[in-house]
Formats: C-alpha cells, sequence, structure tokens
C-alpha cells in the first residue's frame, strides 16, 4: 500500500527468532497491498520501514496468531513468547505516535457499538464494504474478494457461503472483538454463548473501527476465514450487489477434514498409487483445486435475499 504524504515512517529492526516467528503468518494479511511480499523479502538486517496501515495490519495478525490455540496451544513454549514480544514492541511504537487519536477512536467505537449515542443519527448514505474473504492455514491462499451493501451477519454468511463454495449444511459463527455471532434460531434452546447474526449489522462493527474479524464454519472441521474490511465504497447504481469482483483456487469439499484433511485429500487424489486414490475420487468426484468460476458464483449471489 502506498503511504499517505503525511504518513509517519516507522523504523524497525525485526530479526533472528521474531522474523522468523512473523513469517510463520504472513498468509493471513491482505495481499493485494503487498505487505506480506515485503516481509517475506525482508531479511532483518536493517531497520525495516513501515507505515501507519503497515502497522495496523502486522499487529493485526500477531493478536489473532496468538489467540489461536492451534498455532499456540503452549502459551509458554519459546516460539508463543518470541511472537509476543514482537507485538508487544509494535503495539508501543504504535501508540507512542498514535497513543491519544487511538485513544479517542477507542472511546468512539464502544459509543457506536453499545449504541449509547443520545443524539439522533444523520442519514447515512448508502456505502458498499470491499471485503476480503481468506481461508486461513491454506497454502497457497483460497481467498474471495466481495462488494457487499450494508446487511446482517445472517446474510454476510449466506454471502461468504456461496462466494467461498460451501453447501451451507454445518453450524457457523462470526467472532468480532471478544464477541460471538451465531444464528440464534438454531440455538433455540439458549445452550450455545453467541449473540445474534440476525440483529448484528456490519455496518455497525465497520463504524466503530473493526477492520479484521473471522468466520469459522463446521465446528468439526473448524474452517475458519479471516475477513479483511479492505475499503468503503460509494453504491455504483449501475452495479448490482452482492457481487465477487475477485477469487483463486476452488472451495475444499465439505467434510473432508479441515484444513490439515483437506491437504492429505489432496496429496492422495494427484497420486493414483496412493491407497485412498481410488476411494476419495468414488466419494467426492473429480476436483480441481486451481479452478474458480467467478461467473457462477455472482450468478448465485444474484438469488439471494
Amino acid at each position: 500500500m502506498k503511504p499517505l504524504p503525511d504518513d509517519y515512517r516507522h523504523k524497525l529492526l525485526i530479526s533472528g527468532d521474531e522474523l522468523e516467528e512473523l513469517k510463520k503468518h504472513t498468509y493471513s494479511m491482505v495481499e493485494a497491498f503487498g505487505l506480506d511480499r515485503k516481509i517475506e523479502k525482508y531479511m532483518g538486517t536493517r531497520p525495516i520501514t513501515l507505515y501507519r496501515w503497515d502497522l495496523e495490519c502486522l499487529m493485526d495478525v500477531i493478536d489473532l496468531a496468538l489467540k489461536d490455540e492451534r498455532d499456540y496451544p503452549d502459551k509458554s513454549a519459546q516460539e508463543f513468547q518470541t511472537l509476543s514480544r514482537l507485538g508487544t514492541r509494535l503495539h508501543q511504537e504504535y501508540d507512542s505516535v498514535y497513543g491519544e487519536e487511538k485513544a479517542l477512536s477507542v472511546e468512539k467505537a464502544v459509543t457506536l457499538a453499545k449504541g449509547t449515542s443520545s443524539r439522533k443519527s444523520p442519514k447515512t448514505q448508502a456505502t458498499v464494504y470491499q471485503l476480503k474473504i481468506t481461508l486461513a492455514d491454506i497454502k497457497p491462499p483460497i481467498w474471495r474478494r466481495v462488494e457487499v451493501e450494508d446487511c446482517t451477519l445472517l446474510k454476510l454468511n449466506k454471502i461468504i457461503q456461496v462466494c467461498m463454495g460451501w453447501e451451507d449444511c454445518h453450524m457457523w459463527l462470526f467472532e468480532i472483538g471478544d464477541e460471538e455471532y451465531g444464528d440464534d434460531v438454531i440455538d433455540a434452546g439458549g445452550d450455545m454463548d453467541f449473540a445474534s447474526a440476525r440483529k448484528a449489522k456490519l455496518s455497525r462493527f465497520v463504524q466503530a473501527g473493526v477492520k479484521k474479524f473471522r468466520y469459522t464454519y463446521d465446528m468439526g472441521d473448524n474452517w475458519d476465514h479471516v475477513i479483511q474490511v479492505e475499503k468503503v465504497l460509494e453504491v455504483d447504481p449501475q452495479k448490482k450487489y452482492p457481487r465477487c469482483v475477485e477469487g483463486r483456487r476452488s472451495c475444499p469439499p465439505e467434510d473432508c477434514g479441515g484444513p490439515w484433511g483437506y491437504s492429505e485429500y489432496l496429496a492422495a487424489i494427484a497420486d493414483p498409487q496412493h491407497e485412498q486414490h481410488e476411494e476419495l475420487l468414488e466419494w467426492w468426484g473429480p476436483f480441481a483445486p486451481e479452478a474458480f468460476d467467478i461467473q457462477a458464483v455472482n450468478k448465485e449471489l444474484a438469488t439471494l435475499r
């Protein structure tokens, strides 16, 4: 991403174990702006120049990784401590320059999220949110870029299902901040501790400053998606929303065992000598992992209500 004219230049040395640990998580960065490639090529021999957006993205990536039990099941492990130390350094650097502004933003975000403002909100101009949806823990990444008008998280679930290629036959949850959102109709008995996705709108979180959140589909296979809010655009009356504008690679088959099972599945169908080769082809049929039909996706999106 190109720096803004008044962007502050942060020069930081990230080297050794910290750099090695950070590079394990560059797959979840927004590849459109090239920060992932910048980190991958960085050798740690001299300070790297980072701008505000770079810092925010790196802090998000590190914070999410540190919270993920699959990445760091043992919080006392050296790898966890190394990444945590780097995260602390980045947060301190960020706060030293933007701390006062950040405090005001947090206060405003809390007010917006809780709806405690006593003033009447002015009529909001129609906007479109450009989201990038990336399936975590898979390389090369499987991702989609989609433009959506404001909607509930329940409808956003349907949009994600269509764009990615899932069949919407398992439970799902959004994780935004410290709160989880799901379908309260499915959880009619109130046994699960999550808020209603039918009442929460995407605009609420974007206006509160949320730039990245998670969506998990199928609690058995745990298909974890990182959703990045890339842009807020004006509605184009010549276009129909939601619409998928870009994407890469095919969605994994349902019930294939999550990211790790999917890796084994690909190896098996690619090797005619593999003991499960015939069985898996018979079960799921032919599969083209690099295929993505954006026209078919948009045709199905046009039927959503």
